[in-house]
């Protein structure tokens, strides 16, 4: 790492910061909780930084309410801001908090329980285009040739600031870790809390974690520009900006240890565990820092590691979602086509196979139109909910004993 005389954060920025935001109904200090479990499976310390339940569900408001009381002191009124969910309501509470009128601009497939939080603390909200890119790109334009200020999600150095009380906050709750684990998207919640622990703790080590539907730090850090990808593809909504900035690439590039990719299998897993595990309700974002350290590619055996849970707004349509992708995964839910003799009475053969094996059938599909199938065959496709992979396959060799050609849809194997 190389540190660089044009950073436009410094330590003393995050301290001013914490002193506006220190009060408990605007930011308040969230607990940190050792989980045993993901602990064995790392075999290492792991402390969750439990910041989904911060105000809003996420650590925006820090950075925004940083920004905003300023603006207001010197006599801003009017805010408007892009965002798909967590700086919105971050946005419209600080606003709200400090008497002044916020416009949020979110995309159009915004989830409806996401945009009825901003209204509800006291935006106005307005769905314009398909993504984040199109929203931001009208929210911009509002803001031109007006007394309206625009609050950019991560570049802006009092909102870098803003997060990097957070920083403080984790280096407060647990000052012996060894390595923290914090999601990237635009960059500007590692981009503060680096910069904090450079300052306090600057052995600790700070890995970054982006969804690889959305990954641009490396290409950027290699081009020495920031990269913007055209396209974005993830589950993990709150890290799919699909860019970062000039400010934040200069502090990752500064502080941060190392930067890793996770795929969406591995994010729906993590949201999975820590609901089984620790009991906690994660969105994608908060499940990739998790991810990260189940990975292969980051080794925390004997650390104190902390991976930071950053929000906590998962829409119940994405959560069912996140859930049958992990379940498929770990062949929980599994989809089976087992070629027939189409005559009377197979399909109930068949289902008392996997009754007798102890798994629950969602549904059924009779399919007599496959181009494999000869004159008088068909398959049959079964959704069924299993305990597991031993007991798939116990139940795929089942089938396949009685004389039936068996594939999991899921998980091709052919018996």
């Amino acid at each position: 790492m190389t540190q660089s005389s044009k950073l436009r954060v410094n330590y003393d920025d995050i301290e001013r910061a914490r002193e506006r935001t220190n009060e408990k109904s605007i930011v308040k200090h969230t607990p940190v909780e050792r989980s045993t479990s993901l602990g064995h499976m790392t075999d290492s310390d792991v402390y969750l930084k439990m910041e989904h339940l911060q105000w809003t569900g996420s650590f925006k408001t820090r950075g925004a309410y940083n920004k905003i009381s300023q603006a207001v002191e010197h006599g801003v009124d009017e805010f408007v801001a892009a965002s798909a969910g967590n700086h919105a309501q971050g946005v419209a509470l600080a606003a709200t908090k400090c008497g002044a009128q916020s416009t949020i601009v979110m995309p159009e497939t915004a989830p409806q329980s996401k945009i009825d939080a901003t209204r509800g603390y006291g935006a106005t909200v307005e769905l314009v285009g398909q993504d984040f890119q199109e929203a931001m790109s009208y929210a911009q334009s509002q803001a031109e040739g007006s007394e309206v200020e625009f609050v950019h999600a991560y570049d802006d150095p009092d909102i870098v600031a803003g997060q990097g009380t957070l920083g403080i906050e984790m280096y407060e709750d647990c000052p012996e870790f060894d390595t923290v684990v914090v999601p990237i998207g635009g960059g500007g919640l590692i981009s503060g809390i680096a910069t904090a622990l450079d300052h306090l703790s600057p052995e600790t080590r700070v890995v970054g974690v982006q969804a690889e539907g959305a990954s641009t730090v490396h290409e950027s850090l290699d081009k020495g520009v920031p990269v913007t990808l055209d396209e974005v593809d993830t589950i993990a909504d709150g890290i799919a900006t699909g860019g970062i900035s000039n400010l934040t690439m200069d502090l990752i590039d500064a502080y941060v240890d190392d930067v890793m990719t996770v795929s969406d299998t591995e994010i729906a897993n993590a949201v999975l565990l820590l609901l089984e595990r620790a009991k906690q309700v994660v969105e994608g974002a908060a499940g990739a820092s998790v991810a990260a350290i189940l990975s292969d590619e980051l080794d925390v055996s004997g650390e104190v590691v902390m991976p930071l849970l950053c929000g906590g707004n998962l829409d119940i349509t994405m959560l069912q979602t996140v859930l049958i992708h992990a379940l498929t995964n770990r062949r929980q839910i599994l989809r089976l086509r087992v070629r027939i003799n189409d005559r009377p009475g197979k399909m109930k053969d068949i289902s008392e196979i996997i009754a007798d094996h102890g798994a629950n059938i969602h549904n059924v599909r009779h399919d007599r139109a496959l181009p494999e199938l000869n004159v008088g065959e068909a398959a049959l496709v079964f959704t069924i909910e299993t305990q597991g992979s031993e007991h798939a396959d116990a139940i795929v060799e089942a089938i396949s004993s009685e004389g039936y050609s068996v594939e999991s849809i899921d998980n091709p194997t052919e018996s």
